[in-house]
């Protein structure tokens, strides 16, 4: 039974929104987030990003960081670039790309739901990454950006849920704009008390909601939840710290994009060599296309090396069909190649690998090839099912196993604790 509850959304003015949504704070670094808000003071990034107003020579953790997000954050208000609904509203939001859309409902999630996981996690955080929004969270005293959650469609509820939606969204909405990369951002007010009333029981017949993209942004919510709850021992559960700012989508709206590899060296092998290798347990055809290699169905994989491309099929027998995560395609290409071929042990902390995501395009691969790297590896995308089977059996994915587009924009709506 999934816990939702409205909240007094603050938001951008109208004329406002397109120029604040910001993309999420982990997708770029410090110099990207400075150039990026280049002519464009309104940028939400000014918060998410705070030390992009402050000297480049401050550490990006020190509290004068997150003291600039918490001033940046009450001068959009005071000054009024957000607006605060008055009552507790719910709202859509729906995100067009390529002419694919998927729309979900805002909301705050139950940190609850999250420790007694109701809410389902398939991946590991690190305590640096969450120290740090613990404190920007907490600087700031809201939450800035939302949790990417997910649910099974197949549920009666979540048919209704759909319902709501598309009659909600036949209104005018009160934000619709195209952002710099292409993607249309559309967004409603539910602020009727009995269509809220309406969603939030249907939402209590949903089994699980599945964190899809976010885990260290909620688990440092969360913890910032429980450290208001040690500061309030006679808190009652209903307070603004005990939820945070989420947005749910069906599982079938979603689009899981691949998660490329590319490795620094043959690990001393020659192409010949490490073909030899392969072929133990794939079946290796040379591409006689010129064109990038994308993979066209599971337990299949692109090769780039030395100016080719190859197909690679994983034969029967090296890996468990019934093991949801010794069956990933990740899990494949990292325990009968990364690892036993070029000797990366931990794709977490060798220098000798990165990830490109899908929506860079395979001629990215061949470029990185071709610059600093000496081959690369075509995923097929993850399935968001397959997430969901990890997260049931309580275990976590291989590292880099998804990439979710679009991405949630930043600024859209703000959730404060007090």
């Amino acid at each position: 039974m999934a816990v939702i509850k409205a909240f007094k959304g603050i938001r951008p003015v109208q004329d406002l929104a397109s120029k604040i949504a910001a993309l999420p704070y982990d997708v770029m670094n410090s110099d990207e987030a400075r150039e990026m808000v280049i002519g464009n003071p309104h940028s939400f990034l000014h918060v998410d990003r705070p030390e992009i107003d402050l000297d480049p020579s401050i550490d990006i953790h020190d509290p004068k960081v997150y003291e600039k997000a918490r001033e940046n954050l009450d001068r959009m208000i005071t000054t009024g670039e957000f607006t605060q609904d008055e009552k507790p509203c719910l709202y859509i939001y729906r995100q067009i790309m390529n002419g694919r859309s998927q729309t979900g409902i805002v909301f705050c999630a139950s940190i609850d739901d999250y420790m007694n996981n109701i809410i389902k996690k398939h991946e590991f955080t690190r305590a640096d990454k969450e120290e740090d929004r613990i404190n920007h969270v907490d600087y700031c005293d809201a939450n800035t950006g939302p949790i990417f959650l997910t649910y099974k469609e197949d549920q009666i509820a979540s048919e209704i849920i759909e319902a709501w939606i598309e009659n909600e969204s036949k209104r005018k909405p009160v934000y619709n704009f195209v952002a710099e990369d292409g993607i249309t951002h559309i967004v409603w007010v539910i602020d009727n008390d009995i269509i809220i009333s309406e969603l939030t029981d249907l939402f209590k017949e949903i089994d699980y909601l599945y964190i899809a993209d976010g885990h260290h942004r909620s688990a440092s919510a969360v913890k910032v939840g429980l450290k208001r709850r040690a500061e309030n021992p006679n808190y009652t559960g209903e307070e603004e710290f005990n939820y945070f700012l989420a947005v749910a989508f069906p599982d079938n709206d979603l689009m899981v994009m691949d998660y490329n590899r590319v490795v620094k060296d043959l690990n001393g092998l020659t192409k010949d060599e490490l073909i030899d290798k392969l072929q133990e347990k794939f079946i290796v055809t040379e591409s006689t296309s010129e064109e990038p290699l994308k993979p066209a169905k599971k337990h299949t994989f692109g090769m780039y090396v030395e100016d080719k491309w190859y197909l690679l099929e994983a034969k029967d027998g090296i890996y468990d069909p019934e093991d949801p995560i010794d069956s990933l395609d990740v899990a494949i290409l990292q325990n009968n190649v990364l690892t036993p071929i070029l000797g990366i042990e931990d794709v977490r902390t060798s220098d000798r690998i990165d990830f490109i995501g899908g929506i860079r395009g395979l001629k990215e691969l061949e470029k990185r090839v071709h610059k600093d790297m000496k081959i690369a590896f075509s995923m097929y995308a993850t399935e968001v099912h397959d997430i969901m089977d990890v997260a049931d059996i309580g275990e976590v994915m291989p590292p880099k196993s998804t990439w979710f587009e679009p991405k949630l924009r930043s600024g859209l709506f703000i959730h404060q604790l007090k």
